[in-house]
């Protein structure tokens, strides 16, 4: 009698739709990891480009405080107003004397966080309530101001701008001094923090 070995039908059938269901779960295992790695790199391209739009934002603050900072002082001298630290309205404005470093000065030049001790706020808008979103800084920008003396060399003598461009001729005629504009901003929060600093000559006396 001859006998053999006969697979039935219906127990085939299950081990296929069983092998193809593990099948299937290795894919969906391997497609859930790929969006996984998909949505970390995509978290990590925002947080990068929002730091970057922070940091435009900080720079862009930081200018535009040094460029208030720097009209105050050209518009005083235009209307012949001497511009020397403490007068005429022109706050935070400090004399620099070589050799005694201002400490106010020094504290608001090497600051790691965001301080305004010893600056003044920037004015020609408030920066920190802008109407859209992605324009508004944490907070407003500030610039500090360093009158650092008469720009002539020394050992040049009294005279200085002389002629049709000066107020008076020879020795008696304007001095124009050098002044360091230092300016700080934040960006849409308060953890981009920039700073800017330039030198402007006006006249002084």
């Amino acid at each position: 009698m001859d006998i053999r070995d006969r697979t039935h039908p219906i127990q085939t059938a299950r081990h296929a739709r069983g092998a193809a269901l593990m099948v299937a779960l290795v894919f969906m295992l391997l497609l859930a990891i790929l969006a996984l790695g998909a949505m970390r790199t995509a978290l990590l391209q925002e947080k990068m480009v929002g730091a970057v739009r922070n940091q435009q934002l900080a720079s862009m603050g930081a200018e535009s405080a040094l460029r208030e900072a720097e009209f105050r002082l050209w518009s005083a001298s235009m209307r012949g107003q001497p511009v020397i630290c403490g007068r005429q309205g022109l706050g935070g404005c400090y004399s620099h004397v070589a050799g005694q470093p201002n400490p106010i000065v020094r504290g608001f030049v090497d600051a790691r966080g965001w301080t305004t001790a010893g600056a003044t706020t920037y004015r020609t808008l408030d920066l920190a309530a802008a109407a859209q979103d992605t324009a508004r800084l944490a907070a407003n920008p500030v610039a500090l101001v360093e009158d650092l003396g008469v720009e002539t060399p020394p050992g040049l003598g009294p005279a200085h701008e002389s002629g049709a461009s000066g107020a008076n001729a020879g020795p008696r005629s304007t001095d124009k001094h050098l002044y360091r504009i230092t300016a700080r901003s934040t960006g849409g929060n308060a953890n981009s923090i920039r700073t800017v600093q330039t030198t402007f000559a006006a006249k002084s006396n």
